[in-house]
């Protein structure tokens, strides 16, 4: 009994598991990780926050409880959880639409949202319904993430002119810009580009340089004592001082189920980033420790715990977490390094930031989300695999010009669509046998290598058979026959694809059978699975078809079919002669 509780707490608390193993080697890369990942974490904390809608502080509060449960709760040891730029807008869009009428009433809603994210992922965690990550395709996830980016990048682009734009509409926060154009502030707009290209330049210089908290402690300084007149920049001004106070949020079943697609959006679109990024890591590093059930649980509850500090919804950070992997992080420890940095900064070193430029804010999320813009598989996709290029653009486009939900919803929907398509019509090959071997093959692949015979029909149908494609099996098989004419006398199903038959499916086997035996043509199976010969003989079907239609092989079908066809013809040969021999008489 007490082994069964201890196995069950480190499932649940996967920092039992690993910390009692903990290596002294382990300690330099965690301390490196956490200490990297920490710095990274204040002015992306700040950003997110500002992209969500939400003042720079919540970025931090984000970033704190969340991070410290998540390092005990998670079963990946090297993600980086806090404020993430896609969760912030789609935040910053949902909240935009339910126009809430002051920003405490919008504050209030990001944690409320948190919440409601954190018990839906936590209800999957405990359904165990972490197999849902594989129903997002990488074509929705990398069309939804590129059309993200630069919806992002366009809505901090208010930060770089300078200008008061209120709309989260991307096309409308092209048009603002446009007639606002003249109003632009010359100090933001400098600093901004500024900005961007002292990261890039430190970037270049060293990937490992923390460039967006030496941009932040540069302009800070610079606007301290360089700007006589504060409002000639637009600055963060007043940050609060200290950790983030315990508070129940206030719940408003009005607009809990308003922001319920959104929630649901949100807790599944952030798991399945979240189990990306740990496989990719894991799979460099050969390393495999990642439970889908318990990464939602883990999620569920940071989310959960953080919005009882404050915080809005969270996630794992790809840009932290590769930071993380290259700083050397083994374990969790980094997480709570990482947790440290931040609470000492909302300890002691918030009022620094009180004269940190929006500009500079914009110009870290700029660079920051130009990483998440793929080009490269969109060409891959345009070239080997078309069907999955349009879902990609379908969901790309429908995220840039329609919104972030919706660009979700739909993408998810078309991938469906395109799965369904693809199971009612699967690949259906017809076989001949490569000559000299005992190899059946496609005959639209090999060509001249291949017999084919006018007494026999070999076909493949590569999928299972169920009732959404039962009707394109059956029309592609009398197509076939069809064409082989008057001289076929024996159909071979190759079902070595197959997985399934479901009723619909028999019933139109039995119907196929019937139908053969009518026009004296013989229907043969081979290469069935095991659990498809179990429903052939608990259907009924095979007493229809004969077990001795049944084979493991195809070669073994055809020399079947070839040896009746010899008894046949010679059958037919002796009965003629006799015939004759009865004549003469």
């Amino acid at each position: 009994m007490h082994s069964t509780f201890a196995v069950m707490y480190k499932r649940y608390f996967p920092i039992l598991d690993w910390l009692p193993n903990y290596k002294k080697s382990y300690l330099a890369g965690d301390f490196s990780a956490g200490i990297t990942v920490g710095i990274m974490l204040i002015p992306q904390g700040m950003a997110y926050a500002l992209i969500a809608g939400l003042p720079p502080i919540y970025g931090l509060y984000a970033a704190l409880v969340p991070n410290l449960i998540y390092a005990i709760t998670g079963s990946s040891r090297k993600l980086a959880v806090g404020p993430v730029a896609l969760d912030s807008l789609i935040v910053a869009s949902s909240l935009a639409a339910m126009k809430l009428s002051s920003l405490e009433d919008y504050i209030g809603m990001a944690v409320v949202l948190a919440l409601f994210v954190g018990a839906i992922q936590l209800t999957m965690g405990f359904m165990r319904l972490g197999f849902l990550s594989n129903f997002l395709s990488r074509p929705v996830v990398s069309g939804f993430t590129s059309a993200a980016a630069i919806v992002i990048a366009i809505s901090q682009l208010k930060h770089f002119f300078g200008l008061r734009i209120s709309t989260n509409n991307t096309l409308r926060t092209l048009q603002s810009i446009g007639s606002q154009i003249s109003e632009t502030n010359f100090y933001d707009l400098v600093i901004g580009i500024a900005a961007v290209l002292v990261i890039l330049g430190l970037k270049m210089l060293h990937r490992k340089l923390p460039a967006a908290m030496v941009v932040v402690v540069l302009s800070i300084v610079g606007i301290y004592f360089f700007m006589v007149n504060e409002t000639d920049v637009h600055i963060v001004g007043h940050v609060p001082k200290g950790l983030p106070a315990f508070q129940l949020p206030q719940l408003d079943m009005n607009l809990i189920i308003r922001a319920f697609p959104t929630a649901m959006a949100l807790a599944f679109i952030a798991f399945a980033e979240a189990m990306t990024i740990a496989k990719a890591v894991e799979e460099k590093d050969n390393e495999f420790y990642t439970d889908a059930n318990q990464e939602l649980r883990a999620l569920g509850a940071s989310n959960i715990i953080g919005s009882l500090f404050q915080s809005y919804p969270v996630n794992a950070g790809l840009s932290r977490t590769a930071v993380n992997v290259n700083e050397g992080a083994k374990t969790g420890i980094a997480s709570l390094v990482s947790v440290i940095v931040v609470g000492i900064t909302l300890l002691y070193l918030t009022p620094f930031f009180y004269y940190l430029p929006k500009s500079v804010l914009g110009a870290i999320i700029l660079v920051a989300v130009y990483g998440l813009i793929d080009l490269k598989y969109p060409k891959q996709l345009w070239r080997q695999r078309k069907d999955e290029f349009f879902l990609l653009l379908v969901t790309f486009l429908t995220t840039l010009l329609i919104g972030i939900s919706q660009g979700i919803i739909f993408g998810v929907l078309f991938s469906l669509l395109l799965l369904v398509n693809r199971t009612s019509r699967p690949h259906i090959a017809i076989l001949g046998r490569i000559k000299g071997t005992d190899y059946f093959k496609n005959v639209n692949r090999f060509g001249d290598d291949i017999e084919q015979f006018e007494d026999t029909l070999v076909l493949r149908f590569d999928g299972q058979l169920f009732f959404a494609n039962r009707d394109y099996f059956k029309s592609e098989l009398y197509k076939n026959i069809a064409h082989k004419g008057k001289e076929l006398k024996f159909v071979i199903l190759n079902a070595e694809a197959i997985n399934y038959i479901d009723s619909s499916a028999l019933n139109v086997l039995n119907q196929v059978v019937d139908d053969l035996k009518n026009k004296n043509i013989e229907l043969l199976i081979a290469g069935a699975i095991g659990p498809i010969r179990d429903i052939l003989f608990s259907s009924g079907l095979i007493s229809k078809l004969g077990t001795e239609n049944l084979f493991v092989r195809t070669s073994d079908a055809f020399e079947y079919c070839e040896n009746l066809s010899e008894k046949t013809a010679i059958q037919a040969k002796v009965s003629q002669q006799s015939k004759q021999n009865t004549s003469v008489t």
